[in-house]
């Protein structure tokens, strides 16, 4: 049995997520209080069904329910650690305002009493037992809808798959860290593409830039010392029954220097593992948006 816990803020992709793991096959389930979680365990552990999979969701209309209690009904249950995860969508308060302003949908937990701010901000509370327990969280502030389907597939196709999965996902530190890294590498030191003319307006995947890095001795060394140190240090996160593990690697735009060292990390360690994925944060924004701008990076 495999059975994937969804929570997250309101607004923040909980009803996507649960769509399409549906499509992948799971038994969704949404707005289950806590309190009834343990009966459909062993209802679902002792039905006969081959490898069943469920996806659950606890939110928080789940206000009259401990939700301190969740971790300790999956640990207590008959469900083997491996078999159970629990996902956390969230985003920042701004982007949560702006897509409620946008949707004009009512927020669970306002009221005539209680604004859109206090709501959120409410909600953030109510949840942080889940939050903070989490083993999968993802932030969609910066996410469209086609990125959030594919943050989600990979997390649950790559947990089901053996052995860890692993992205590599570049972005422009000027744009904000992302917040759903386990690592993040700083590569602004490294020579810079965007000051030469010819590579200023191609990215890091192009054949012109990977010649220009691939040239330079200190991109080679940073290189071989991101690898070493994630070959050394991942394997131990998986023996801690990880799924998924995320490599952030941050330039100054997100364009040139971070993406290339993604996609070549990437390569290098599909050697060793069945789920490498890369994500270019900042190059799928520019595509979505429409904009050929960037800023140095």
């Amino acid at each position: 049995m495999r059975l994937l816990i969804i929570s997250g803020r309101s607004g923040s992709g909980k009803t996507t997520a649960l769509h399409l793991l549906e499509d992948e096959g799971f038994t969704c389930i949404d707005n289950l209080p806590v309190n009834l979680l343990p009966a459909l365990i062993e209802q679902i552990s002792t039905s006969g069904q081959p490898s069943p999979r469920f996806a659950i969701g606890i939110d928080a209309r789940n206000i009259n329910n401990d939700l301190t209690k969740l971790l300790t009904v999956l640990e207590s249950g008959p469900l083997p650690r491996e078999n159970y995860h629990v996902l956390y969508l969230d985003s920042t308060r701004e982007v949560l305002l702006k897509r409620y302003s946008e949707t004009r949908r009512k927020h669970p937990l306002s009221d005539g009493a209680t604004d859109l701010n206090e709501a959120i901000e409410r909600e953030r509370e109510i949840l942080e037992p889940i939050a903070t327990t989490a083993d999968m969280t993802i932030d969609t502030s910066q996410l469209n809808l086609h990125e959030l389907r594919s943050a989600i597939k990979y997390l649950v196709v790559g947990s089901d798959r053996p052995g860890m999965a692993v992205l590599f996902k570049s972005f422009g530190f000027k744009y904000g860290l992302p917040v759903d890294a386990d690592f993040v590498f700083d590569v602004r030191c490294l020579p810079n593409p965007f000051w030469d003319k010819d590579l200023r307006k191609l990215s890091g995947v192009e054949p012109a830039v990977i010649a220009f890095l691939d040239g330079e001795p200190q991109v080679e060394e940073m290189f071989n010392d991101i690898l070493t140190f994630v070959t050394k240090w991942i394997p131990r996160f998986e023996n801690n029954n990880r799924s998924y593990f995320t490599v952030a690697v941050g330039c100054t735009g997100g364009w040139h220097r971070s993406v290339y060292m993604c996609e070549r990390l990437a390569k290098a360690l599909k050697a060793d593992y069945k789920n490498v994925q890369t994500r270019h944060r900042q190059l799928s924004q520019n595509a979505s948006s429409g904009s050929t701008a960037h800023l140095p990076s």
